[in-house]
């Protein structure tokens, strides 16, 4: 799903006529993901959040990120490796301005490699429905950084806490970034 939505993505911002009708004026930030489980793992990965004058004047982002234990808690110990896939929305407040606040909604996939069979009994996925909120810095140069912390609605593997902490850091490609 997410190679199929990069695919669309990209298809979108190299065919000339589909862009100037309806992707003028667009932001595409592509960066790194830091996240962090209440009271549990790492997960690191990458991102990417687009936005254009048509999605109501940029106030509605679209987003997804792939986060990893694999690149953080689970690194260099014997941590669950887990997997973390999503798509999401958001909606900003402030968009004229550097410091913008956000809200949105996120879904996709989880999950965990557990690795000794005798865990096969545990469920290993779930799907994935969070809510977020946060604030993005958008500099004067093409970078932003978002903090923010979400709330995970269905968390059935043992390892999925509901809530979590993140940060990104992108960098923005496309016309027009600085309001």
């Amino acid at each position: 799903m997410i190679k199929q939505l990069i695919g669309l993505l990209i298809l979108l911002l190299l065919m000339p006529e589909i862009k100037a009708q309806f992707i003028d004026n667009y932001e595409l930030g592509i960066g790194t993901r830091f996240q962090k489980t209440e009271q549990l793992y790492w997960e690191n990965g990458v991102g990417a959040d687009f936005t254009s004058d048509f999605l109501l004047k940029k106030k509605v982002h679209l987003k997804m990120s792939y986060a990893t234990s694999r690149l953080g808690s689970a690194f260099s110990s014997n941590a669950i490796k887990q997997d973390n896939y999503l798509i999401g929305v958001d909606w900003r407040f402030r968009t004229k301005k550097c410091l913008q606040v956000f809200a949105g909604l996120n879904t996709g996939y989880f999950h965990a490699d557990m690795e000794e069979p005798m865990f096969n009994v545990l469920p290993h996925n779930s799907l994935l429905l969070s809510a977020e909120t946060g604030l993005v810095y958008k500099f004067k140069f093409p970078m932003s950084v978002s903090l923010s912390a979400g709330y995970n609605l269905i968390t059935t593997p043992g390892s999925l806490f509901p809530v979590f902490y993140q940060m990104s850091v992108f960098y923005t490609l496309g016309k027009n970034h600085v309001n």
